[in-house]
């Protein structure tokens, strides 16, 4: 009697306290999947005027322009904040996308000036867009502060056996890139660059999947930026090593993280409303 006294309480508090250990795991279980699912949302205006494409981001409809300065570590809020501002607006009317970054940079450098070079080497700014939301087909336009573009296009994920195409091109994209500094030049502190892009619908649809602006349904949209660990090269720069003699590995500074290390999650992605 004595031991079955004794044996039910012990195994009471027992019960209790993997309950409360299985609670725990589910809230938390909770709270990182609705870090890295809770996918943002961005309403673009109708640009009632002409917008000159020249990297000045001055125009009325601009100022208008909802502000997106929320960016992130690629992983999530898990890791630490970004050292830099990014600002992305969007814009549209009958032919045009319109993008305007700001981006926040103190040591302006670009070595790559051809058209398909991996962008992605230097400091860049990169657009993702799913135009039909579905997670297949999508493009990837990527710019350094010399204005070289690098654009690809995605069949599907590489995750589901997908291969790009660097044949494609966003053509007639009209772009502009303001630097606010000195590129190259270690000598000085800058202030940042500025993108401005005008991106044709007609460029971005395929394969009979037209890219349509709707009211009702919504685009996949992501924006990156990559961002390296800088030393001093005489006047200039170079990519900082780590102990093998290998570049720092990058920052990749994103609107919707993904969870991972990969831009190419459209699922992902956040949502590109248009408002009339």
């Amino acid at each position: 009697m004595r031991s079955k006294l004794f044996v039910q309480p012990k195994m009471a508090a027992l019960m209790a306290l993997l309950l409360v250990l299985f609670c725990t795991c589910l809230v938390a279980q909770t709270v990182l999947s609705s870090s890295l699912h809770s996918e943002k949302k961005y309403k673009a205006r109708m640009a009632k005027r002409p917008i000159k494409v020249d990297g000045k981001l001055n125009e009325h409809d601009w100022k208008q322009a909802v502000l997106i300065s929320d960016f992130e570590d690629i992983e999530g809020a898990s890791k630490p904040k970004p050292s830099f501002n990014t600002t992305v607006k969007m814009m549209w009317d009958s032919q045009y996308l319109y993008i305007g970054a700001v981006l926040e940079e103190p040591h302006l450098w670009g070595t790559l000036k051809k058209h398909d070079d991996i962008i992605y080497r230097d400091h860049d700014f990169e657009v993702f867009i799913d135009p039909m939301g579905d997670g297949e087909q999508y493009f990837e336009i990527e710019i350094n502060v010399l204005g070289t573009i690098m654009d690809l296009f995605m069949n599907k994920p590489y995750k589901k056996g997908g291969t790009f195409d660097m044949g494609w091109n966003t053509t007639g994209i009209i772009s502009k890139v303001i630097a606010n500094g000195t590129i190259n030049d270690n000598t000085d502190i800058d202030s940042g660059w500025t993108v401005e892009m005008a991106i044709p619908f007609t460029a971005i649809s395929r394969n009979n999947r037209i890219a349509s602006p709707s009211t009702t349904n919504p685009w996949r949209i992501n924006f990156s930026r990559v961002q390296w660990t800088l030393e001093p090269d005489g006047k200039s720069y170079r990519k900082k090593l780590n102990e093998n003699k290998r570049p720092i590995s990058e920052h990749n500074w994103v609107w919707n993280p993904t969870g991972v290390i990969d831009m190419h999650v459209p699922v992902k992605w956040g949502y590109l409303y248009f408002k009339n």
